[in-house]
């Protein structure tokens, strides 16, 4: 297995885990649960932190939408699709605000690809 392989297989886990807590959020009641009321710094208020909470809740609400299928891989690239596209967002507001150098190339190696494959895969294997 090439190490990309690899890294895209551990990043799948670990996203998955990520994914189930961001449904489990997105099917629950969300009062009192957003970004933003969980912060209790002044940060929260900042532009920056703005974009990435519209990004989270964003995702959050493509999740809780999200029409299941029954199949443990069709619901999983379904759900998997929002959370990439949530990075997207938020390496986008990271590339408008951030200064940091390596920060900013991991924001520009943003995560098209992946949504690419998942939605490739989507239409190879339609939901029976």
């Amino acid at each position: 297995m090439t190490l990309t392989r690899r890294l895209v297989t551990l990043s799948a886990v670990v996203m998955l885990g990520a994914s189930a807590a961001g449904l489990a959020l997105a099917q629950s009641d969300h009062s009192g649960h957003d970004m933003g009321s969980m912060s209790t710094s002044d940060g929260a208020s900042s532009p920056a932190a703005k974009g990435y909470i519209e990004a989270m809740d964003k995702m959050h609400e493509a999740m809780g939408k999200m029409d299941y299928s029954g199949d443990p891989d069709i619901d999983f690239a379904r759900g998997m699709i929002p959370h990439h596209q949530a990075a997207i967002d938020m390496a986008k507001v990271q590339l408008e605000h951030g200064k940091d150098p390596e920060i900013r190339k991991l924001s520009e190696a943003a995560q098209e690809r992946e949504i690419k494959q998942l939605e490739d895969w989507l239409a190879a294997h339609p939901a029976k």
